[in-house]
């Protein structure tokens, strides 16, 4: 585990003492994510009429609407993952089989060229065979 981050931060116009166990980068990051949010809502007639704290729950409601569906894709993809993960582990399988059938088939196909060979041979041999039995 790292150690304990403290960094000044500027959210809202307010310079905050935030702590955390990551980066001050990330803490940075995450100071102006919600600098974001504040400025894209401050922008907004309609938000800026509300009181402070109805200002602040809107804020705290977007954000962790923002969480939800980040949370909802990182599933979906997980799913993806898992899915291509399966159809990977069949997809190696299935090459595997098919590598013994193949490897079986030419075994196979070798020993029928071996036969038909020794059979050749053995056609010749007969019809020589043949050939001098007549000539006696």
């Amino acid at each position: 585990m790292s150690a304990k981050t403290d960094t000044e931060v500027i959210i809202g116009g307010k310079v905050l003492t935030v702590s955390g166990n990551e980066s001050v980068e990330y803490l940075q990051k995450v100071a102006s994510y919600i600098n974001n949010k504040i400025n894209e809502y401050a922008k907004m007639d309609s938000f800026r009429r509300q009181s402070v704290d109805k200002q602040n729950m809107l804020i705290q409601l977007n954000i962790a609407d923002d969480y939800f569906k980040a949370r909802k894709q990182i599933d979906l993809l997980e799913q993806d993952l898992k899915a291509k993960d399966n159809e990977l582990y069949d997809l190696k399988h299935e090459l595997i089989a098919t590598q013994i059938k193949l490897d079986n088939t030419s075994k196979s196909l070798k020993e029928a060229n071996e036969t038909l060979n020794e059979n050749s041979k053995q056609i010749v041999r007969l019809e020589t065979e043949l050939k001098e039995s007549k000539k006696v």
